[in-house]
C-alpha cells in the first residue's frame, strides 16, 4: 500500500497527470496514457522506460 501523502503529489512522467494505485497489481496507474508504473520494495519506480500498458 502506498501512503495517500505521496500519492498526492505523484505525477505521470509522460503527461504530468494524476496517478491511482491499483491495489491488485500494486502499481500506479495513469488513466491518460494507459500507463502501470511498478512499486518495488515499496518506492513507486516512475519512470516511462519502466511502465507497462495498462492490461484491459
Amino acid at each position: 500500500m502506498i501512503d495517500q501523502s505521496l500519492l498526492e503529489i505523484l505525477a505521470c512522467p509522460k503527461c504530468k497527470g494524476k496517478v491511482h494505485y491499483n491495489k491488485d497489481e500494486d502499481t500506479l496507474v495513469c488513466d491518460a496514457c494507459a500507463l502501470a508504473y511498478p512499486i518495488r520494495d515499496d518506492i513507486p519506480v516512475m519512470l516511462v522506460d519502466e511502465a507497462q500498458p495498462v492490461s484491459e
